[in-house]
């Protein structure tokens, strides 16, 4: 039994000294790769996050917060504009350039409305830096097809507007409800019907959390990546045969707390305490 014991020790320690030595490889090949000229991506994502299955999940709010608005969000909101490459992967903090709020000012407005973020973490950008949402997704790999941020989050709104998702979903019966289930294979084809391209779903316990549509870099309709070729990088689906697109009500997380911090923190987060 002594014996057993101790081979299964050392079996535990050989497991762990090599899973920290693939965790500083895979951390030196990120810093690496850091800012260093990557291939040029192969195509678009957008990708739209559907609220009613990331808010409920929300437990504290700040001015940033989409969830936390008065009224529940019931569309589709952008989430990124990413290049991707056709294996599954895709580049990464392609060059050194700081997030300029005041370059896209015009466009804030609209972008607070439909590209909210949904959480009230800060945002890693690259290079070890911090910033908020919109600065983690500025563009810096999709030259050479947008060479500016402006350009990057016109683009963005530009397509979620022309293929406004919620509204092709809403044509084809499937529609904004608690208690509904669609078919996957129901959904997929009305998005390809109307898009003119096969979607990219990921669900959440049975709901749909993201949904991607892909373009070709003349920002043309394509399909995105099967579930097969992703699941080479470990993003295997998520979603059931049957999927909804549920609601929420923005009380029933605040009115769930005894008490609201009248002061911001530092963070700029609005903290509810039960």
């Amino acid at each position: 039994m002594a014996t057993t014991k101790a081979r299964a020790a050392c079996l535990l320690v050989v497991w762990a000294l090599v899973a920290a030595d693939l965790c500083l490889a895979r951390a030196s090949l990120a810093a690496a790769a850091v800012g260093k000229e990557q291939r040029e991506f192969d195509y678009f994502a957008l990708a739209l996050q559907w609220p009613g299955t990331i808010c409920p999940s929300t437990r504290y709010c700040c001015a940033i917060n989409g969830c936390c608005r008065p009224e529940p969000l019931q569309t589709f909101t952008i989430h990124g504009l990413w290049p991707d490459y056709e294996d599954g992967t895709w580049p990464s903090c392609c060059r050194e350039t700081n997030y300029d709020a005041d370059k896209i000012l015009s466009l804030k407005p609209v972008m607070d409305l439909y590209w909210p973020s949904l959480y009230c973490s800060t945002s890693s950008t690259c290079f070890s830096g911090k910033g908020p949402f919109w600065a983690h997704e500025h563009g810096t790999c999709s030259s050479p097809v947008v060479e500016n941020e402006l350009q990057y989050f016109s683009t963005a709104l530009d397509l979620y507007f022309k293929y406004n998702v919620t509204e092709m979903l809403a044509t084809g019966g499937i529609l904004i409800s608690n208690g509904e289930q669609y078919a996957l294979t129901d959904v997929i084809s009305t998005i390809k019907n109307a898009f003119g391209g096969s979607p990219q779903i990921i669900c959440k316990k049975g709901s749909v959390e993201e949904l991607r549509l892909c373009f070709t870099k003349d920002l043309k309709p394509r399909d995105c990546l099967t579930t097969s070729a992703l699941s080479k990088n470990l993003l295997k689906s998520s979603c059931p045969k049957n999927i909804s697109l549920p609601t929420y009500d923005p009380n029933a997380f605040i009115n769930s707390t005894l008490a609201v911090l009248p002061e911001a923190s530092n963070s700029g987060m609005y903290f509810y305490t039960s």
